[in-house]
Protein backbone atom coordinates (compact mmCIF):
# COMPACT_ATOMS: atom_id res chain seq x y z
CA UNK A 1 0.00 0.00 0.00
CA UNK A 2 2.56 2.61 0.63
CA UNK A 3 3.92 2.61 -2.88
CA UNK A 4 0.10 3.31 -4.22
CA UNK A 5 0.32 6.98 -3.85
CA UNK A 6 -3.04 8.69 -5.89
CA UNK A 7 -4.70 11.97 -6.27
CA UNK A 8 -7.10 11.06 -7.36
CA UNK A 9 -10.08 8.09 -8.47
CA UNK A 10 -11.60 7.60 -11.74
CA UNK A 11 -14.63 5.06 -11.86
CA UNK A 12 -15.79 3.15 -14.78
CA UNK A 13 -19.88 3.49 -14.31
CA UNK A 14 -21.66 0.54 -16.45
CA UNK A 15 -21.65 -2.68 -14.80
CA UNK A 16 -18.79 -1.01 -12.08
CA UNK A 17 -21.54 1.44 -10.26
CA UNK A 18 -24.89 0.39 -11.76
CA UNK A 19 -26.51 -2.83 -12.29
CA UNK A 20 -26.35 -2.73 -16.02
CA UNK A 21 -27.59 -6.33 -17.06
CA UNK A 22 -30.81 -5.76 -14.63
CA UNK A 23 -31.80 -2.51 -15.75
CA UNK A 24 -31.78 -4.23 -19.28
CA UNK A 25 -33.62 -7.44 -18.40
CA UNK A 26 -36.27 -4.65 -16.44
CA UNK A 27 -36.87 -2.86 -20.00
CA UNK A 28 -37.09 -6.50 -21.76
CA UNK A 29 -39.70 -7.57 -19.44
CA UNK A 30 -41.71 -4.47 -20.29
CA UNK A 31 -42.00 -5.41 -23.97
CA UNK A 32 -44.58 -7.89 -23.03
CA UNK A 33 -45.86 -7.79 -19.87
CA UNK A 34 -48.57 -9.75 -20.20
CA UNK A 35 -46.21 -12.91 -20.63
CA UNK A 36 -43.56 -11.46 -18.10
CA UNK A 37 -40.91 -12.80 -20.21
CA UNK A 38 -39.36 -15.91 -18.71
CA UNK A 39 -35.89 -15.99 -17.03
CA UNK A 40 -34.17 -17.88 -20.56
CA UNK A 41 -36.15 -15.40 -23.03
CA UNK A 42 -34.91 -12.35 -21.15
CA UNK A 43 -31.48 -13.68 -21.35
CA UNK A 44 -31.55 -14.33 -24.64
CA UNK A 45 -32.55 -10.95 -25.17
CA UNK A 46 -30.27 -9.55 -23.06
CA UNK A 47 -27.42 -11.16 -24.89
CA UNK A 48 -28.50 -9.82 -28.66
CA UNK A 49 -28.20 -6.44 -26.96
CA UNK A 50 -24.89 -7.08 -25.20
CA UNK A 51 -23.14 -8.00 -28.16
CA UNK A 52 -24.56 -5.63 -30.45
CA UNK A 53 -23.18 -2.58 -28.46
CA UNK A 54 -19.94 -4.71 -28.15
CA UNK A 55 -19.37 -5.51 -31.57
CA UNK A 56 -20.71 -1.77 -32.91
CA UNK A 57 -18.19 0.21 -30.18
CA UNK A 58 -15.63 -2.48 -31.32
CA UNK A 59 -16.19 -1.81 -34.89
CA UNK A 60 -15.68 2.27 -33.40
CA UNK A 61 -13.14 2.06 -31.95
CA UNK A 62 -11.20 -0.11 -34.25
CA UNK A 63 -12.05 2.51 -37.00
CA UNK A 64 -14.59 0.09 -39.21
CA UNK A 65 -17.48 2.63 -38.59
CA UNK A 66 -17.93 6.62 -37.41
CA UNK A 67 -18.49 7.38 -34.19
CA UNK A 68 -22.22 7.88 -33.06
CA UNK A 69 -22.99 8.05 -29.58
CA UNK A 70 -24.08 5.57 -27.31
CA UNK A 71 -27.75 6.69 -27.62
CA UNK A 72 -27.71 5.74 -31.10
CA UNK A 73 -25.79 2.30 -30.72
CA UNK A 74 -29.25 1.87 -27.89
CA UNK A 75 -31.83 2.14 -30.23
CA UNK A 76 -30.01 0.02 -32.29
CA UNK A 77 -30.13 -2.40 -29.81
CA UNK A 78 -33.29 -2.04 -28.58
CA UNK A 79 -35.00 -2.68 -32.15
CA UNK A 80 -33.27 -5.91 -32.99
CA UNK A 81 -34.23 -6.96 -29.14
CA UNK A 82 -37.83 -5.41 -30.00
CA UNK A 83 -38.17 -7.30 -33.32
CA UNK A 84 -36.33 -10.41 -31.55
CA UNK A 85 -38.98 -10.26 -29.00
CA UNK A 86 -41.97 -10.12 -31.34
CA UNK A 87 -43.00 -6.27 -30.56
CA UNK A 88 -43.18 -5.43 -33.99
CA UNK A 89 -46.17 -4.91 -36.71
CA UNK A 90 -45.29 -6.82 -39.38
CA UNK A 91 -45.99 -4.58 -41.89
CA UNK A 92 -44.17 -1.24 -40.25
CA UNK A 93 -41.30 -3.44 -38.56
CA UNK A 94 -40.54 -2.91 -34.49
CA UNK A 95 -43.58 -0.49 -32.67
CA UNK A 96 -41.22 2.58 -32.56
CA UNK A 97 -42.89 2.94 -29.06
CA UNK A 98 -41.49 -0.16 -27.34
CA UNK A 99 -38.02 0.53 -29.02
CA UNK A 100 -37.88 4.36 -27.55
CA UNK A 101 -39.02 2.98 -23.81
CA UNK A 102 -36.57 0.01 -24.00
CA UNK A 103 -33.52 2.22 -25.28
CA UNK A 104 -34.32 4.67 -22.29
CA UNK A 105 -34.01 1.14 -19.75
CA UNK A 106 -30.28 1.51 -20.18
CA UNK A 107 -30.68 4.90 -18.63
CA UNK A 108 -32.21 3.74 -15.81
CA UNK A 109 -29.86 1.32 -14.32
CA UNK A 110 -30.25 0.95 -10.14
CA UNK A 111 -26.72 1.95 -8.12
CA UNK A 112 -25.33 -1.77 -6.89
CA UNK A 113 -25.74 -1.72 -2.96
CA UNK A 114 -22.89 -0.30 -1.73
CA UNK A 115 -21.96 2.23 -4.47
CA UNK A 116 -23.45 5.97 -3.39
CA UNK A 117 -22.28 4.71 0.39
CA UNK A 118 -18.67 3.97 -1.02
CA UNK A 119 -18.76 6.79 -3.47
CA UNK A 120 -19.31 8.91 -0.78
CA UNK A 121 -16.60 7.88 1.65
CA UNK A 122 -14.34 8.15 -1.15
CA UNK A 123 -15.00 11.59 -1.42
CA UNK A 124 -14.26 12.85 1.45
CA UNK A 125 -10.42 12.22 0.38
CA UNK A 126 -10.18 12.31 -3.40
CA UNK A 127 -11.24 14.28 -6.15
CA UNK A 128 -13.98 11.62 -8.19
CA UNK A 129 -13.63 11.13 -11.59
CA UNK A 130 -16.70 9.34 -13.49
CA UNK A 131 -15.68 7.85 -17.43
CA UNK A 132 -18.23 6.23 -18.68
CA UNK A 133 -18.93 5.03 -22.44
CA UNK A 134 -22.23 6.21 -21.96
CA UNK A 135 -23.04 9.81 -24.06
CA UNK A 136 -22.98 12.87 -22.23
CA UNK A 137 -26.85 12.66 -22.11
CA UNK A 138 -27.29 8.99 -20.80
CA UNK A 139 -24.47 10.31 -18.34
CA UNK A 140 -26.68 12.54 -16.87
CA UNK A 141 -29.93 10.21 -16.38
CA UNK A 142 -27.93 7.53 -15.21
CA UNK A 143 -26.00 9.48 -12.65
CA UNK A 144 -29.85 11.21 -11.62
CA UNK A 145 -31.24 8.02 -11.47
CA UNK A 146 -28.86 5.89 -9.37
CA UNK A 147 -27.97 8.93 -7.23
CA UNK A 148 -24.51 9.12 -8.65
CA UNK A 149 -22.49 12.01 -6.97
CA UNK A 150 -18.94 13.50 -8.85
CA UNK A 151 -16.41 16.04 -8.61
CA UNK A 152 -16.79 15.52 -12.81
CA UNK A 153 -17.97 13.23 -14.95
CA UNK A 154 -16.59 12.20 -18.21
CA UNK A 155 -18.14 10.92 -21.49
CA UNK A 156 -16.46 8.65 -23.92
CA UNK A 157 -18.45 11.18 -26.04
CA UNK A 158 -15.77 13.98 -26.11
CA UNK A 159 -13.27 11.87 -27.63
CA UNK A 160 -15.72 10.73 -30.02
CA UNK A 161 -14.80 7.06 -29.33
CA UNK A 162 -14.98 4.50 -26.90
CA UNK A 163 -13.00 2.27 -23.95
CA UNK A 164 -10.48 1.01 -24.25
CA UNK A 165 -9.54 3.39 -26.34
CA UNK A 166 -6.26 5.55 -25.05
CA UNK A 167 -7.79 8.80 -25.71
CA UNK A 168 -11.24 8.29 -23.59
CA UNK A 169 -8.60 7.45 -20.54
CA UNK A 170 -6.78 10.77 -21.44
CA UNK A 171 -9.83 12.72 -21.08
CA UNK A 172 -9.45 12.38 -17.40
CA UNK A 173 -5.91 12.80 -17.52
CA UNK A 174 -6.34 16.20 -18.47
CA UNK A 175 -9.49 17.52 -16.46
CA UNK A 176 -7.31 15.97 -13.25
CA UNK A 177 -4.12 18.04 -14.43
CA UNK A 178 -2.09 15.17 -12.87
CA UNK A 179 0.43 12.65 -14.61
CA UNK A 180 -1.20 9.08 -15.40
CA UNK A 181 0.04 7.50 -12.60
CA UNK A 182 -1.70 9.80 -9.90
CA UNK A 183 -4.83 8.67 -10.99
CA UNK A 184 -6.17 5.69 -9.94
CA UNK A 185 -8.61 3.78 -12.30
CA UNK A 186 -11.60 1.51 -10.47
CA UNK A 187 -13.34 -0.89 -12.68
CA UNK A 188 -14.89 -4.55 -12.93
CA UNK A 189 -13.85 -4.96 -16.12
CA UNK A 190 -10.64 -6.19 -16.47
CA UNK A 191 -10.07 -5.13 -20.10
CA UNK A 192 -11.40 -1.53 -19.00
CA UNK A 193 -8.03 -1.67 -16.36
CA UNK A 194 -5.92 -2.96 -19.42
CA UNK A 195 -7.13 0.38 -21.63
CA UNK A 196 -6.35 2.29 -18.04
CA UNK A 197 -3.32 0.60 -17.81
CA UNK A 198 -1.73 1.15 -21.14
CA UNK A 199 -1.79 4.94 -20.51
CA UNK A 200 -0.05 4.92 -16.92
CA UNK A 201 -2.77 5.03 -14.94
CA UNK A 202 -2.89 2.82 -11.23
CA UNK A 203 -5.42 0.62 -11.32
CA UNK A 204 -7.93 -1.23 -8.81
CA UNK A 205 -10.41 -4.26 -9.97
CA UNK A 206 -13.72 -4.10 -8.33
CA UNK A 207 -15.61 -7.08 -8.23
CA UNK A 208 -18.97 -7.22 -9.38
CA UNK A 209 -21.33 -10.33 -10.31
CA UNK A 210 -21.98 -8.64 -14.26
CA UNK A 211 -17.76 -7.79 -15.00
CA UNK A 212 -15.16 -9.35 -16.75
CA UNK A 213 -12.75 -10.79 -14.14
CA UNK A 214 -8.90 -10.78 -14.32
CA UNK A 215 -6.91 -12.85 -15.98
CA UNK A 216 -3.93 -15.05 -14.20
CA UNK A 217 -1.46 -12.75 -16.38
CA UNK A 218 -3.48 -9.18 -15.06
CA UNK A 219 -1.39 -7.06 -12.85
CA UNK A 220 -3.22 -4.49 -11.18
CA UNK A 221 -2.32 -2.40 -7.96
CA UNK A 222 -6.08 -3.56 -6.26
CA UNK A 223 -8.22 -6.09 -5.81
CA UNK A 224 -10.90 -5.23 -3.99
CA UNK A 225 -14.28 -7.14 -3.30
CA UNK A 226 -16.29 -4.05 -2.66
CA UNK A 227 -16.05 -0.21 -2.52
CA UNK A 228 -16.02 -0.45 1.29
CA UNK A 229 -13.42 -2.60 0.68
CA UNK A 230 -11.25 -0.20 -2.02
CA UNK A 231 -11.76 2.42 0.43
CA UNK A 232 -10.48 0.65 3.66
CA UNK A 233 -7.47 -0.20 1.40
CA UNK A 234 -6.81 2.80 0.37
CA UNK A 235 -6.44 4.82 4.49
CA UNK A 236 -10.06 6.18 4.26
CA UNK A 237 -11.55 5.81 7.40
Amino acid sequence: MAELTIDAVVFDVLGTLVDEPAGLRAGIRALDPSSALDGPGTERLLLLWQRHIEREQGRIVDGDRPYLPSDALDREAAEIVARAAGAEDPAAGADPDAVASLARAARRLPPWPDTVAGLARLAERFPLIGLSNASRTALLELNAHAGLRWHQALSAEDARTYKPDPEVYRLAVTVAGLPPERLLMVAAHAWDLRGAQALGLRTAYAARPVGDPPTSSDRFDLYAEDLADLADQLGVS
